[in-house]
């Protein structure tokens, strides 16, 4: 069974970020203004450029620790996309790859207050694809560096206990506390299905199981 190290590993978030840099990068630039505009179905009222402007805001405000009370805060959030309203789509891509590429040591160093920053932009990063209808939303490269942050995470937060059996990985994952209170819940399916349950996303349509947990209570965003 895959489970949580007992020492954090802090090249972990930024080499989650480089995987996905170097695969979403690529996808932005070959893809018409016009996309840039389409609304995303995980961020209601957000649109894709919506999104890869809070990403890329927010992995600057870690490169150049700005950190001022309220960040991160849906009203900041606003701010900070509203901020780049007059720059392309370009400029808009071009921050995000900065980000993506500087902000992992800087993450690295914090002590893994910052871990979930990176976790949180490989999922903005599969809510982009899905807009897309891009095949590996929640999935890729990535995967298995973000099932274990998502498992360090989750146990950090003393987040419900699940074991996970995942179709498409090798060993099974747990997540979540390991005091014994409660016993596990049992999760069954494909890993992004996994990832979306725990990141608040819809997953109508997936083959999955889960036993003794609700929905409810898997997401770590909300």
């Amino acid at each position: 069974m895959t489970d949580v190290q007992d020492v954090r590993d802090p090249e972990l978030p930024g080499l989650l970020l480089t995987v996905e840099r170097d695969a979403l990068i690529p996808l932005l630039r070959a893809r018409p203004d016009a996309d840039f505009a389409l609304p995303t179905a995980a961020c209601p009222g957000w649109t894709v450029r919506d999104v890869l402007a809070h990403c890329s805001a927010a992995l600057m405000r870690v490169v150049e620790s700005r950190f001022e009370e309220g960040v991160f805060s849906p009203e900041s959030n606003d701010r900070d996309i509203a901020e780049r309203a007059e720059w392309t789509n370009a400029l808009v891509v071009d921050e995000l790859e900065r980000g993506m590429t500087e902000a992992g040591p800087v993450i690295a160093r914090a002590g893994g207050v910052l871990d979930l920053i990176a976790l949180g932009e490989w999922v903005h990063a599969g809510d982009v694809r899905d807009t897309f209808g891009e095949p590996g939303a929640y999935s890729g490269a990535g995967v298995p560096y973000a099932l274990t942050l998502l498992a360090r995470v989750t146990r950090e937060k003393g987040h419900l206990p699940v074991h996970a059996d995942l179709d498409d990985v090798g060993e099974p994952v747990r997540l979540g506390a390991t005091s014994g209170v409660r016993t596990p819940a049992r999760f069954i399916g494909g890993a992004a299905t996994l990832v979306r349950l725990y990141s608040g996303r819809t997953v109508d349509g997936a083959s999955y199981e889960l036993v003794g947990a609700e929905i409810a209570e898997m997401n770590i965003f909300g």
